[in-house]
């Protein structure tokens, strides 16, 4: 609800003002107004007869007719604040308390609407929360001092067959890749890739892996009471070999590294993984 002049507003009580001092005449003030003559004498009436406040638009100060009732908005700050507010990392945004108003509490509301009503509520600000800056690590220096591990699901076959998972390892200081394609992201088809890995290069010292549960879980009520740390049956594979297992914080964390450090794939390897069928098919990938 506006109560005070708008902008073109407030210009033309200044042109008007002009025009009754004398210092300006209603045609020149139509061509500074960009308004018809005709106009600009019913604005000078009006001037004249109630002063500036004749000029402001007589529906300020008057709740909008397409407002919300004051009812539903006390109702809507009152879920905001009780299950969608909190810091600045718990609270929704407003498009996203919107959906779930829509989608929990039957009540359909515009997000800019609900943006609206939560900063005058001082329930949302302006400003725009910056994204925590992550520096990325160096790479190791020796080849299979650590090797990263994830398994990839796309339409590798390019629709010819159905979706795989490509299953792929990458050392992290040369970038050397070996991979394997399959159905799902298991604890066989991470034994298959690891084992051709072995065959070919040697145990590696360390595999950096997401937080899937084929790779780490995380410790039953009874493993925390007896102090014991849960390790998967891949892991408990891992740790007879040897070769250490880390974790990343989430999955992008573990992914980027591995993207970042493979190159374009030879052409051999994309008619491989083109013409392969969704058994399992080995490729060995050189990152020089």
């Amino acid at each position: 609800m506006r109560t005070s002049m708008s902008s073109r507003e407030l210009e033309r009580v200044g042109v008007m003002g002009r025009v009754d001092s004398g210092a300006l005449k209603l045609k020149d003030a139509a061509a500074m107004l960009e308004l018809s003559y005709r106009q600009v004498k019913r604005l000078w009436r009006r001037y004249r007869q109630v002063g500036g406040k004749g000029l402001q638009h007589g529906n300020a100060g008057r709740p909008s007719n397409r407002s919300k009732p004051l009812k539903l908005r006390r109702r809507v700050l009152n879920l905001i604040k009780k299950k969608y507010s909190g810091s600045e990392e718990e609270r929704f945004g407003p498009t996203l308390a919107s959906e779930h108003l829509a989608e929990e509490d039957g009540i359909a509301i515009d997000h800019e609407t609900l943006r609206g009503w939560r900063l005058a509520e001082g329930l949302w600000s302006r400003q725009r929360r910056r994204k925590k800056h992550c520096q990325r690590r160096e790479r190791k220096s020796h080849f299979g001092e650590l090797v990263q591990m994830d398994g990839s699901f796309h339409d590798w076959l390019e629709q010819r067959g159905p979706r795989g998972c490509l299953m792929d390892m990458v050392d992290d200081a040369t970038g050397q890749v070996e991979a394997r394609m399959g159905k799902e992201e298991t604890i066989w088809a991470a034994v298959e890739v690891l084992r051709g890995w072995i065959g070919n290069y040697g145990i590696p010292r360390a595999l950096y892996t997401d937080w899937k549960n084929v790779y780490q879980r995380k410790a039953t009520p009874a493993e925390q009471l007896r102090g014991e740390v849960p390790v998967t049956q891949f892991g408990r594979m891992c740790q007879k070999l040897g070769i250490r297992i880390i974790a990343a914080s989430s999955p992008q964390a573990a992914i980027l590294p591995v993207y970042a450090s493979q190159r374009p794939l030879p052409d051999t390897t994309q008619d491989l993984v083109r013409g392969c069928e969704l058994g399992f098919a080995a490729a060995s990938i050189s990152g020089d």
